[in-house]
């Protein structure tokens, strides 16, 4: 009676997890196996499937904590991470969250202690419990073989079968060949023909400034009010705008920029996502910047980070950026200990058009520059945005949503809008026959609109986690069309821009433009056999360096 009340109990907790009938039968059947191999070492049944219970329950804890912080379930290529900077990372922005994950550790610690120590069983002869693990073993294997385990990976961005997720990863071999190096997910065995070039509109070519705006979305998304002066921020009435989806949540803000520049999705590379810039530094030898500077561009990258950062400098060298700044170089008035404290983007902003306005001013060569801020960064529980500035948008965003924390993030949204507004205006007095194309875009969204989500109860969008922005804004360019546009993918957004510029595109690009109508508003999630293809075509012709024995093909 005590082992038939254990395993129900098991089972229950496991149900209320999953919230799936149709993966419950696959996270039994692991469940069972997990306690088949305790059986082994343990002797009795009544500990082995106890523990096998905490197990499950903590693995599905630990899962449903990064879906809340990423947006992502937790399956095995994300444990290498852990010793990738991501726990510190955690436990510097979101010291309350990593300390009850620390207390849930002892207390899984204690409780599993007790189980071992006190709550045995009787014994089982080691011939049965050997029967007993092949039996169950047999039976995840059958589980496994069901269409809707293999569906499991598509459930990434949905907050159910949080155990189920995280076993189907562990007996996955393309999860655990992707640790052996750069590896492409969707790639087909076939190329595909490369489109010819296409030639440019004009023979002046505009410089092109493109602008991450870290953690910057569109409150709209979630029917949120904005005030004018964000709004044609967002979506400037001279421009062009639309959503744009992304591979990140809450954080990762290098795979974005990755995404940009390559014209590939970061979730492509699976486990490497989060180490491309380390991974990844030579390895890809197609790129927005180095398009660019084949047609006589100078190429610029701004950063608001120090050069130290990760791999920054060696990846943006490796692409084809010739000139890299960082924080810790910019010249004065900029004051990087001032500017540390809050990253205003009202301070590097400034020294952005500052260092733009000093390269152009006597060079007639088109350039590309690509600044990457910070402002907006989370944790939200802190205020950036100094008391007596901004408080009129502060309460603005307090109406709409009673939250301190989106009320934070609003105000620094409001100071950024009104930054560009005023220095847009000294790009177009200061410069007034250059044509300049500028590309805004959100790189994620910050971790607290999970809890704006929760709030206001939306309707459940898996999808909804991962969108962002984009605004492309012309100066002196006359044949630019402005108005909402399409919802785009970050990885075409680069593609764009070069469309947007009216300059020639390479057959490389010309063929990625090809695919916005196979793709749509979506990139690594699209199922375009053609793009499959296009991944084996640059393969093939070495634009992408990949580890032989880790190509993956599906």
């Amino acid at each position: 009676m005590i082992l038939i009340c254990i395993l129900a109990a098991a089972i229950s907790a496991l149900a209320l997890t999953e919230r799936s009938v149709e993966h419950l039968p696959f996270a039994v059947a692991a469940l069972l196996v997990n306690a088949a191999l305790l059986l082994l070492f343990l002797g009795d049944l009544e500990r082995a499937i106890l523990l096998s219970g905490m197990l499950a329950v903590a693995i599905a804890s630990l899962s449903s904590v990064k879906f809340n912080h990423s947006a992502l379930k937790l399956t095995v290529p994300d444990l290498p991470l852990a010793f990738a900077g991501t726990v510190p990372f955690f436990v510097l922005q979101y010291p309350r969250m990593m300390l009850g994950v620390l207390a849930g550790t002892a207390l899984f610690a204690c409780a599993c202690s007790a189980v071992v120590l006190y709550a045995a069983g009787p014994p089982i002869p080691v011939a049965l419990r050997i029967s007993v693990f092949l039996l169950a073993l047999f039976g995840l294997v059958k589980a496994s073989a069901s269409e809707g385990v293999r569906s499991l990976p598509q459930t990434l961005s949905q907050g159910r079968c949080f155990y189920a997720t995280f076993i189907a990863s562990l007996v996955d071999p393309v999860c655990w060949r992707q640790f052996g190096g750069l590896a492409l997910s969707d790639i087909a065995s076939e190329p595909l023909p490369l489109r010819e070039a296409t030639p440019a509109r004009s023979a002046v070519f505009p410089d092109i400034i493109v602008i991450q705006h870290e953690s910057v979305f569109d409150p709209r998304i979630f029917g949120l009010p904005i005030e004018p002066v964000v709004e044609a921020f967002l979506s400037p009435s001279s421009g062009e705008f639309g959503c744009l989806n992304v591979d990140i949540f809450g954080g990762g803000s290098w795979q974005s920029e990755f995404s940009l520049l390559t014209g590939l999705s970061s979730a492509s590379f699976g486990s490497s996502a989060y180490y491309l810039f380390q991974k990844g530094a030579g390895r890809f030898h197609s790129s927005l910047p180095r398009s660019l500077a084949s047609l006589g561009y100078k190429t610029t990258l701004i950063s608001s980070c120090r050069r130290a950062f990760l791999s920054y400098d060696k990846f943006y060298g490796s692409i084809g950026i010739e000139e890299r700044i960082f924080a810790d170089e910019l010249p004065p008035p900029f004051d990087l200990r001032r500017f540390e404290a809050t990253n205003s983007d009202a301070v590097f902003l400034d020294a952005v058009v500052n260092a733009y306005a000093k390269r152009v001013a006597h060079d007639a060569a088109p350039r590309f520059l690509y600044a990457l801020t910070n402002f907006n960064h989370g944790p939200h529980d802190r205020q950036l945005v100094p008391s007596g500035q901004f408080e009129k948008e502060r309460a603005f965003a307090m109406a709409g949503f009673p939250d301190a924390g989106y009320a934070e993030y609003y105000a620094r949204l409001a100071e950024t809008a009104s930054t560009w507004q005023r220095l847009r205006a000294r790009l177009a007095s200061s410069f007034p026959e250059r044509p300049v194309l500028i590309v805004h875009y959100g790189d994620h969204q910050p971790v607290l609109t999970k809890r704006i989500d929760r709030q206001l109860k939306r309707p459940s969008d898996g999808r909804r986690p991962f969108r962002t922005f984009y605004a492309i804004e012309a100066l002196n360019i006359p044949d630019f069309s402005p108005g909402r546009s399409a919802d785009l993918d970050i990885a075409f957004l680069g593609t764009v821009a070069l469309q947007r510029a009216g300059i020639a595109l390479d057959p490389i690009f010309a063929t990625r433009a090809s695919l916005l109508d196979d793709c749509r508003e979506a990139y690594f999630a699209s199922a375009s056999e053609r793009k499959r293809r296009f991944h084996r075509t640059l393969v093939d012709l070495g634009l992408i360096d990949l580890v032989p024995s880790a190509q993956i093909q599906r």
